[in-house]
């Protein structure tokens, strides 16, 4: 498979690292000579320093031959002309990105007129996650698949009476739930049932929703059941204020901290029943003016990972029961649990994720980048004409970085073990460290003469 990046920003970035780690031809274009030399210090690719709206470089580089281009520049208009330009020229699929709020209501006809396949938003898709962890009634985070029939979740051993010094094949009650992996100082293992559990140790559970109620019950871990009524998003970016819109949308009270003062007029203009304030919303004296401390969430929107993590610190000594902060450098993802912050939300990553899920197409439902960038969790939906059909677990040869964590079969949850046989239509769940990411290849590979994918096995 070939895919041209044209823009090569954070998303940029993140998107070549992750196709070359999965061995798709990646082609990245930027304009800045700085950039390009950055990634020729990093990455295994081919780098062309021109403007991705000449024609002639995307003639040079025969457009026509590639299976996909994701234009990810700085500007919106930018990034449709390219994509349109590029299947004008032969591209098979394009993807642009846009996060203009003033273009939310036109993607359908952006599409379908310009010939884009996925246009994809950063902030909209963080704000629309962020939202339903708001309205969740579990105080940690939670990510949800198989349509809600099966979660993950990660909690910290320390909080577990009984997990810390103890094997995993020697714990109680974890009928219908499957450790899938642990975090042990900043790195992430996948553990057997002889691996034994330490301080500090996050462990990430997979299983039925209603085990992993039962377990969040019986260690009375959901101690916050109040429903969200108001919310402090501090920054009024393009986060802040899609974030806004979905909170309004679920009938809860917003508070925007906004410290440019012609940022917060187009807020007071574009948003209904929102109390924007300009200020500085490091202010503690500001903060408490707007009563923080009766605020149900707080949420860092700005675009600086230090402010958003430091007031989300504030804020949880103010006892705010659901704090978040979005970050974008992943080395800051391992700081979250120890500062005691409820989730931190990375826009690449969420994005990247939607990417890779449009990439791999067919019945791959979702795919979630988790844990610092170290490791992926997929659903995919069994094809009838995929190889896996009727193997048992144990004939599938995982590497040891693949665990399948969960299936749904004929609607029943199961935690597969290696007896379990695959069958058609089967949902897997599908947990990998980031370096074996490309073997979940095998899972969507078809029998013979079969036909799955044909945008992902063009190769």
């Amino acid at each position: 498979m070939k895919v041209m990046i044209v823009g090569v920003g954070k998303l940029g970035y993140k998107l070549a690292e992750t196709m070359i780690s999965e061995g798709i031809d990646v082609t990245l274009i930027d304009s800045n000579s700085k950039v390009i030399e950055r990634i020729n210090d990093h990455l295994d690719v081919l780098t062309v320093n021109a403007n991705g709206l000449e024609i002639d470089i995307l003639k040079e580089l025969n457009i026509e031959d590639y299976d996909l281009l994701i234009a990810s520049t700085n500007s919106d208009e930018t990034n449709t002309i390219i994509c349109t330009l590029a299947k004008k020229l032969g591209c098979k699929k394009t993807i642009a990105r846009m996060r203009n709020p003033e273009y939310t209501e036109q993607l359908d006809f952006i599409k379908n007129e310009l010939g884009i396949d996925l246009i994809v938003n950063p902030d909209l898709a963080t704000a629309n996650e962020i939202t339903r962890y708001l309205l969740k009634k579990y105080s940690f985070y939670t990510g949800d698949f198989a349509k809600g029939k099966v979660q993950m979740l990660d909690l910290s051993a320390n909080i577990l009476p009984g997990f810390v010094g103890n094997r995993i094949m020697d714990l109680d009650n974890m009928d219908g739930i499957l450790i899938a992996a642990i975090t042990r100082d900043g790195d992430v293992i996948i553990p057997n049932g002889s691996t034994e559990l330490n301080e500090d140790d996050i462990i990430h559970f997979i299983g039925d929703t209603r085990s992993i109620n039962n377990l969040v019950d019986k260690y009375k871990l959901n101690t916050n059941r109040k429903q969200i009524k108001r919310a402090m998003i501090f920054g009024g970016g393009k986060l802040g204020y899609y974030l806004a819109k979905r909170l309004i949308e679920a009938n809860i009270n917003v508070v925007i901290i906004e410290e440019d003062r012609e940022r917060c007029k187009y807020l007071s203009n574009n948003l209904d029943n929102v109390l924007v304030i300009h200020g500085d919303g490091t202010d503690i004296n500001i903060l408490d003016e707007e009563e923080l401390s009766e605020m149900d969430a707080f949420i860092g929107a700005t675009g600086f990972d230090e402010q958003n993590i430091l007031m989300c610190l504030m804020a949880k000594q103010a006892h705010v029961k659901k704090v978040i902060a979005k970050i974008s450098r992943p080395s800051y993802s391992h700081l979250i649990d120890k500062f005691g912050i409820d989730a931190a939300l990375n826009p690449v990553n969420i994005t990247v994720s939607n990417i890779l899920k449009f990439i791999r197409g067919g019945k791959v439902v979702s795919v979630s980048l988790l844990l610092g960038e170290q490791a992926e969790v997929t659903e995919v939906i069994v094809d009838e004409n995929l190889h896996i059909v009727g193997k048992k677990v144990s004939e599938l040869g995982l590497p040891k970085g693949i665990i399948i964590g969960a299936a749904v079969q004929k609607g029943k949850v199961i935690i597969p073990n290696g007896n379990t046989i695959i069958n058609a239509k089967d949902r897997l769940i599908i947990f990998s460290l980031t370096e074996d990411t490309a073997a979940i290849d095998m899972f969507l590979k078809p029998k013979k003469g079969g036909v799955f994918s044909e945008l992902w096995h063009r190769n």
